[in-house]
């Protein structure tokens, strides 16, 4: 009995602090319409910053306090209003939780960065020298005791703020129709910063308060927003009250399951794993109302073409070969993973780009693609790659299941635990056996690969690896442009635009949304395989949700409906890491930000930057003079290259002139003519973004 007493009073510790935390992600969305996963990095970033005042710098701790709370809070919960989601606040709700995922992947980056991950950071509880309060044979600490007082605190203020007050109201107000509740006299842009400045002052709390308890990490201090999210779903995303008890829930789960769980192999993940599990049963379970601030603003889902997609084949083969000749087999090494990361970021595409349905666990898929390759050929043997893919595709439409009850942001929300569920349990399970069937992961530890035997010959070298790569990145990219002009691909951009029409005119929801997870999950499987291929040893932690993030974000930076995004990922993710490799450790913390603060960009281009691109070469590609030459500039510098007769970045600079000239060039030999009448537009010349309001504005004189 002593025992659970114990165990009850750090549950109720816990669970206040998720309390706390989850009620500012409540207050953020019932206010404007937009669900924060960087709500604990902005948590973690404040713990951070009180350690470096308080610690670091040795302020007094009531100063630090005040200083975090009140100035550094306040501030970065205006900048995200204000920078980051004032822009995107026309657009859909996935083009909003795309910034928020992008700001969440940028602040763990920035506290990589800036303070050293191999540096303990200890923060010492509050009034930690006081003798802790006896409650019969339970014992409170002083901060136990003052993190459920705040919690109870917090709660009536919010409570009342929400609920008595005309800045309350104007924020309640505001999300469910911003026009109606401008016209009684409510300042819409005021409720909205309100609502910000005060969820990050939550989670400020928060990440606070409960730093001493856990290592000062800025991926562990993030990842425990989890639980934060499991209360909030309790709540269902609006009540306060049923917020508090979802985390009243979680975090006596957590100290039960760490008093009482069994010691063995099986079970130690398992009590890391449970919220997320928590999180995953409480979106099934629980109904969920259409969510507020649904209006988006559709964009467009290119069409690919025969000759495109030929070109991206020919391109990206050509680039592998390139590669391979010009490099040396250390850097060929190093460059090997561009495609395999090429192809798991293609995997988006189908799902996220055709259908819209977001997922985050498409790098956990792909490490179980690597996992099952792993075992299965383990002597190279060519028929585990597609076994590799059935099973991963086998996991996807598993997932696809409870996807049918999911959209949106509680879809993002279910493939984010399941991901978590992976990588804290299942991946560190050692072998065990279902039904005669001996099933194996990391066990423990980390996965041999090799590469395949083809036709005879056994790739191993990474030369050799590369291009079997490339040219899997080439086969997969062509299968998704056939996919998207064919009969299945409009069924797709069917269920995009609306699933209610889609199911009214006879589509099945269900078939078509476990076909297209099961064959994303089946490329991701497919990149896995070919990723630990290149990198020979893989361990558990290459495939967890945090090191995913940078991929979904670059391909969406591309475009996620663009069959490009693949060759574009891989090129983007890698080649930059490469080229600063040589700058320091720092190097990956800072491509990390850099690729966060390009995804905080989606509000200027949210249907990314292959389209533009395209058009912008689109010229050259038609002339045919001027292609020749650039082709034969390339040949030449490639020559050069492979030859070792002249340096390699100097090549490289003078093709890139060449060809930016050329593109120059080109586009000022075309000259369309100006003279085409306005029914021609869109046929005769291509279709501006101004011609509609154009258009649009004759019709209404001439009406």
């Amino acid at each position: 009995m002593d025992q659970f007493l114990a165990f009850t009073v750090v549950g109720l510790s816990t669970a206040a602090v998720y309390a706390v935390i989850g009620t500012g992600l409540v207050v953020t969305h019932a206010t404007t319409g937009v669900f924060n996963f960087a709500h604990g990095a902005a948590g973690m970033l404040s713990a951070f910053a009180y350690w470096q005042l308080a610690v670091g710098w040795g302020w007094p701790v009531p100063l630090a306090l005040a200083f975090v709370l009140l100035v550094l809070a306040p501030a970065f919960g205006l900048f995200v209003e204000r920078v980051l989601m004032r822009p995107v606040q026309a657009l859909g709700e996935a083009e909003r939780l795309v910034m928020t995922v992008a700001l969440l992947t940028g602040c763990i980056a920035l506290a990589r960065w800036v303070w050293d991950p191999n540096t303990a950071r200890p923060l010492t509880p509050f009034f930690a020298e006081r003798p802790a309060v006896r409650l019969g044979p339970a014992a409170v600490t002083w901060h136990q005791a003052i993190t459920m007082a705040v919690a109870l605190a917090i709660a009536a203020v919010l409570w009342a703020l929400l609920h008595r007050t005309r800045a309350g109201t104007e924020m309640r107000a505001s999300v469910d129709d911003r026009a109606l509740a401008g016209l009684t006299g409510a300042d819409a842009l005021r409720a909205t910063r309100l609502a910000w400045v005060l969820g990050i002052q939550l989670a400020a709390v928060g990440g606070i308060l409960i730093a001493p308890a856990v290592a000062l990490d800025a991926q562990q201090l993030s990842l425990l927003i989890v639980s934060a999210y499991t209360a909030a779903v309790f709540g269902r995303l609006r009540s306060l009250p049923l917020t508090f008890l979802g985390a009243l829930v979680v975090g006596l789960l957590e100290a039960y399951l760490a008093g009482y769980l069994p010691q063995n192999d099986y079970l130690p993940g398992l009590r890391l794993a449970a919220p997320a599990l928590l999180l995953f049963l409480a979106l099934l379970a629980f109904p969920h109302r259409r969510l507020r601030g649904r209006d988006r603003t559709s964009v467009r889902v290119p069409l690919p073409s025969a000759r495109g997609s030929l070109l991206l084949v020919g391109l990206t083969v050509l680039f592998a070969l390139v590669l391979v000749t010009v490099l040396a087999e250390d850097a060929v090494l190093s460059y090997g993973t561009l495609f395999p990361l090429g192809v798991i970021a293609l995997s988006f595409v189908p799902l996220a780009g055709y259908t819209g349905q977001i997922s985050l666990c498409q790098l956990s898929i792909a490490g179980i693609g690597a996992v099952v390759w792993g075992h299965l050929g383990a002597h190279g043997e060519l028929w585990a790659l597609p076994a590799a893919m059935l099973v991963t595709a086998a996991v996807g439409a598993l997932i696809a299941l409870p996807a049918l009850r999911l959209s949106g942001i509680y879809l993002a929300l279910g493939t984010a635990a399941f991901a978590v569920v992976l990588d804290r349990w299942i991946f560190t399970l050692p072998a065990f056996e279902v039904l005669g069937v001996r099933v194996i992961f990391f066990d423990q530890g980390s996965v041999t690969v090799t590469g395949p035997d083809l036709f005879g010959l056994h790739l191993t070298s990474p030369a050799q690896l590369l291009v079997f790569s490339a040219v899997c990145l080439a086969l997969v990219s062509v299968g998704v442009a056939t996919l998207r002009r064919g009969r299945f691909g409009r069924r797709l951009i069917a269920l995009r635009d609306s699933e209610a029409a889609y199911a009214t005119l006879g589509g099945r929801l269900l078939v078509t949304k476990t076909a297209v997870f099961a064959l994303s999950a089946g490329i991701a499987g497919l990149g896995g395989a070919l990723y630990g291929m290149q990198l020979q040893t893989v361990t558990a932690d290459q495939f967890n949700l945090v090191a995913g993030l940078p991929i979904f974000l670059i391909a969406v930076i591309g475009g996620l409906g663009a069959v490009g995004t693949g060759l574009f990922t891989g090129i983007a993710f890698v080649l930059s890491a490469q080229l600063m490799s040589g700058l320091g450790s720092w190097v990956h913390d800072v491509t990390a930000l850099l690729v966060a603060l390009a995804g905080m960009g989606l509000a200027h281009n949210p249907s990314g930057v292959l389209a533009p691109m395209r058009a912008e070469w689109a010229p050259l590609g038609r002339n045919r003079p001027l292609l020749s030459g650039l082709l034969g500039v390339l040949g030449v510098c490639w020559l050069l290259a492979a030859l070792d007769v002249a340096n390699g970045w100097l090549l490289l600079a003078i093709a890139l002139v060449t060809a930016l000239l050329l593109r120059v060039r080109a586009a000022a030999a075309q000259r369309p003519p100006t003279d085409i009448p306005p029914e021609w537009w869109g046929v005769r010349r291509p279709w501006r973004a101004e011609d509609g309001e154009v258009l649009s504005r004759a019709t209404t004189v001439a009406g």
